[in-house]
C-alpha cells in the first residue's frame, strides 16, 4: 500500500469514528428523556398544577409513541436513506423538545411528549442500523460495545442529571432544562450528521406500505397503551376492551404483508424477513431480556417502603447496578472473542446469579451485601445488550438493517411494558395483602424469581438463536 493509500485508509477509520460519536447522541437521547423526565415529575405537576393522571400522560404518551413507531422509523431509514431520517428525526426531536421545555400548560406538554417519541423512534434506530452498514465486521463489536455502553449512561445520567437540573434551577428555567438541554446537544450533532455520516439504505427503492403502517400502529398502540396504563388506572374497562383488540389488528397487519409480499410489493415487515429461525429466536431472546425493566420500579419500593430509605438513598442504591451496565459492553467485545454467539447466553446468566442473589438477600434481610450482586446484574446487562443486539441484526441481510434495528427496539420497549405490567402487578398484589414494611419485603424476592425465570429464558433462547457467519 502506497502512502496516500494509507491516508485515505487512516481517513476513512477517523471519519467512521467520527460519524460513530454522532449516532451515539441520537442513541443517547431518547432512553435519557425517559429516565430524566421520572426525576422532574414531581416538579412539573407543582408547577403546570397538572392532575395525577395527567401528571402520568408526560411519561405514558412518550413511552407508547416510541414503541409504537420503532418499526416504521427503522424501515424509513432503509427506505429513504438513514443519514436523512437520522436528521430529520434529530430535527423533530429539538423541536418537540423546545415545545415541551416552553409548554405553557399541561396539555401542550403532553403534545410535545407525543412529537418526541415519534421523532426518536425516526432518529434511534437509524444509529444501530448505520453502525451495521458502515462498520467491517472487525470492528463492529466494539462499535456495538460503544452503543451498549450509551444505554447505561442513559439510564445513571439520566437519574442524576434530572435531579441536579431541576435543583440547580438554571437561569429560573426549574424543570423545563430537563428539556432545553437537548437544543444544544442537537444544535452540535446535526451539522456533525451532514459532515460526518455516510448515508446507507435498501439497494431497491420501494415506496412506503401505508396500509401496513397504518395496521401495525393500531395493533401496537392497542396492546402497548392498556399495559401502560393498565395498572396506574386499576384496569378500568377501556384497557380491557382496547387490550383484546390488539391480536386481531396485529393478525390483519400480518396477513397483509403477506398479501404485499406474495403480490410483488414492499411491505412494511417482508415476512421472508422472519422466515429464519434464528431471527425469531434472538427476538424472543431479547423479549425475554428486558424482563428486567420492573426491576427498578419493585426495588424502589423495596427500598423505600419496606426499608424506610428517602428518594435519594434509594436512588443511590441503584448505583452499583448503574456502573455494571456502564462497564459491561467495554468487556462484551473481549468475551465475544472468547465465546462468539455465546456471549449474550453467558452475559444473560451473570444477570441470571445477580438477581438470584439479590433475592436470596433480601429474604434473609440482608440488605447491606446487595451491591455486589446488583454491579453483577448491571455487568451482564451491559454485556448482553450489544451481543444481543449483534445476534439479531447479524441475521439479516443488510439491506434489511433498519428493519432489523427497529424490530430489536420495539421488541425492547415492548417486553418493558409486558414485563412491568405482569412481574409489577404481581409484585403489588402480592405486597398489598399484608401490612407495612414486611409485606413489600415478601414481594420482592417473589418477584425477583419471576425476573429471574425470564432472564433464564433468554439466555436459553439466545443460545439457540446462532448469528450468521
Amino acid at each position: 500500500m502506497n502512502l496516500s493509500q494509507a491516508e485515505r485508509g487512516g481517513s476513512a477509520d477517523t471519519r467512521r469514528w467520527l460519524a460513530l460519536c454522532v449516532l451515539l447522541a441520537g442513541t443517547l437521547l431518547p432512553p435519557l428523556d425517559f429516565f430524566i423526565v421520572n426525576v422532574a415529575l414531581p416538579a412539573i405537576q407543582a408547577d403546570l398544577q397538572a392532575t395525577p393522571s395527567l401528571a402520568q400522560l408526560v411519561v405514558s404518551v412518550y413511552a407508547a409513541a416510541y414503541a409504537v413507531t420503532l418499526i416504521l422509523g427503522g424501515r424509513l431509514g432503509d427506505l429513504y436513506g438513514r443519514k436523512r431520517m437520522f436528521i430529520a428525526g434529530m430535527l423533530g426531536f429539538g423541536a418537540a423538545s423546545a415545545l415541551c421545555g416552553f409548554a405553557p400548560s399541561p396539555g401542550v406538554l403532553v403534545a410535545g411528549r407525543l412529537l418526541q417519541g415519534i421523532s426518536a423512534a425516526v432518529m434511534a434506530p437509524q444509529s444501530l442500523a448505520s453502525i451495521h452498514a458502515i462498520f467491517p465486521a472487525g470492528e463492529k463489536a466494539r462499535a456495538l460495545g460503544m452503543y451498549g455502553a450509551t444505554f447505561g449512561a442513559a439510564s445513571v445520567a439520566g437519574q442524576l442529571l434530572g435531579g441536579v437540573l431541576v435543583s440547580a434551577d438554571l437561569f429560573g428555567l426549574g424543570w423545563r432544562a430537563v428539556f432545553l438541554i437537548n437544543l444544544p446537544v442537537i444544535a452540535l450533532a446535526i451539522p456533525a450528521a451532514i459532515a460526518w455520516v455516510r448515508d446507507s439504505r435498501a439497494q431497491q427503492a420501494a415506496r412506503l406500505d401505508v396500509v401496513g403502517a397504518l395496521l401495525m400502529a393500531a395493533g401496537l398502540l392497542a396492546l402497548v397503551v392498556p399495559l401502560i396504563e393498565g395498572r396506574e388506572r386499576g384496569w378500568p374497562a377501556w384497557c380491557v376492551g382496547v387490550l383484546a383488540l390488539a391480536p386481531p389488528l396485529l393478525l390483519a397487519f400480518w396477513r397483509c404483508e403477506q398479501r404485499q409480499e406474495r403480490g410483488g410489493g414492499a411491505p412494511l415487515v417482508p415476512p421472508s424477513a422472519l422466515a429464519s429461525t434464528g431471527l425469531r429466536r434472538s427476538l424472543a431472546a431479547s423479549f425475554f431480556f428486558y424482563t428486567l425493566a420492573p426491576f427498578f420500579l419493585v426495588f424502589a419500593v423495596y427500598e423505600q417502603a419496606g426499608l424506610g430509605h428517602d428518594p435519594l438513598t434509594a436512588g443511590l442504591a441503584v448505583l452499583p447496578l448503574g456502573i455494571g451496565f456502564l462497564l459491561g459492553p467495554f468487556s462484551s467485545a473481549a468475551v465475544a472473542r472468547r465465546l462468539g454467539a455465546d456471549t449474550a447466553a453467558f452475559a444473560l446468566g451473570l444477570e441470571v446469579v445477580g438477581v438470584l442473589s439479590v433475592a436470596g438477600l433480601t429474604w434473609v434481610d440482608a440488605p447491606g451485601w446487595l451491591p455486589a450482586p446488583l454491579f453483577l446484574i448491571g455487568l451482564g446487562q451491559g454485556m448482553a445488550l450489544p451481543a444481543l443486539v449483534r445476534l439479531n441484526v447479524d441475521q439479516v441481510d443488510a439491506r434489511w438493517a433498519g428493519l432489523a434495528a427497529g424490530l430489536v427496539n420495539a421488541t425492547l420497549q415492548i417486553s418493558a411494558a409486558v414485563s412491568t405490567a405482569i412481574i409489577g402487578g404481581l409484585f403489588f398484589a402480592l405486597s398489598s395483602r399484608g401490612t407495612g414494611p414486611e409485606a413489600v419485603k415478601a414481594a420482592f424476592p417473589v418477584a425477583l424469581l419471576a425476573i429471574g425465570a425470564g432472564l433464564g429464558l433468554a439466555a436459553v433462547l439466545s443460545r439457540k438463536a446462532r448469528a450468521r457467519p
